[in-house]
């Protein structure tokens, strides 16, 4: 089948090189004309412009869209509703903002552009391991390119059945879901992030305690030495809180035990901050989530305002001085 992919960063270029690895047709386009040369000599069809990379493709044209969450990603579609025709189809791969996907399905539908909706996840793994993909929008779009969601899904593998579904019938257990109108695949990607913080913090504040027990304020008879990348490799095997992310954090502590290479400065992406946003409009508490979220905040600065006023009016009610740099 044939697909044309807007974007060839690590994820969609890694997305182009899944789908032809399993004998689809890609053309590509990217502002980076090296990234574009190298898909090219990997087999993909290469556009130099919109206009080229639109006339390759065959009629009803699917184009997915890989590009970062934002105006980058509105001007694209944007240009695309422009030289796009009737039956056409739109795929947003990225992490943009759901009530940004309902207004644009209502707007290309004008047009008869059908809009798809991909939360994507998978990251830089999912070459190989396939990608978890969460679609919403135009079911008659969704149908259409079966083939290439069921080819970029990591499909069942090894994990076994969960019992009580034996007789659903679901792509769920492929690795890829329809989830409903325009919008519903991102909604679902970005409460998926919102969780991933949670997730992210509870082994990283676990772990810290782990690491702190051997710290000078102590007592000697309770302050372990302990190996973090034996206990996290220990944990994959059979514990209850096994997961691909402590795979991940059992990976970089085998590499790099001490983290010395890595500053502590935590960006977000965008989808914490909407899951929190969605939570205060269900009126849902997200506690975690939340905490999460205000913690990456926290990560990027050494000492805000606020902390140097607790710190003054601690000195000025009770005589509490700071304790000197170390």
């Amino acid at each position: 089948m044939q697909l044309g992919m807007i974007g060839l960063g690590r994820m969609g270029g890694n997305i182009v090189r899944r789908l032809m690895r399993h004998g689809h047709d890609c053309v590509v386009f990217d502002t980076n004309a090296a990234s574009v040369a190298q898909l090219a000599k990997e087999g993909a069809s290469p556009s130099q412009d919109l206009a080229s990379f639109v006339k390759q493709l065959k009629a009803p044209r699917a184009v997915w869209v890989m590009l970062p969450a934002g105006p980058i990603t509105e001007a694209t579609v944007n240009a695309l509703g422009e030289v796009l025709e009737s039956g056409d189809i739109i795929i947003d791969g990225g992490n943009s903002n759901y009530q940004d996907d309902v207004r644009r399905a209502q707007a290309l539908k004008g047009k008869g552009i059908r809009y798809i909706d991909v939360g994507t996840s998978g990251g830089v793994w999912g070459l190989d391991r396939g990608y978890c993909m969460m679609i919403g929008g135009d079911a008659t779009a969704f149908n259409h390119l079966d083939p290439i969601f069921k080819t970029l899904a990591p499909g069942v593998g090894t994990i076994d059945k969960t019992p009580g579904r034996e007789h659903m019938k679901s792509t769920a257990e492929d690795g890829y879901l329809y989830t409903g109108p325009a919008g519903s695949g991102h909604f679902v990607k970005m409460v998926h992030n919102g969780i991933e913080y949670g997730l992210m913090q509870a082994y990283a504040e676990g772990l810290d305690i782990l690491k702190g027990v051997n710290q000078d304020s102590i007592p000697a008879e309770r302050r372990y030495d302990l190996n973090l990348a034996d206990i996290t490799e220990l944990w994959r095997r059979g514990s209850v809180v096994s997961s691909w992310l402590l795979d991940l954090s059992a990976i970089s502590l085998a590499e790099d035990p001490e983290l010395k290479s890595y500053s502590g400065y935590v960006e977000d992406s965008g989808e914490g901050r909407w899951t929190i946003q969605a939570a205060i409009e269900e009126a849902v508490p997200a506690d975690v989530l939340t905490a999460a979220l205000y913690t990456r905040f926290r990560s990027r600065k050494e000492h805000t305002f606020a902390e140097k006023l607790l710190s003054a009016m601690r000195k000025q009610f009770g005589g509490h001085k700071e304790p000197g740099k170390k």
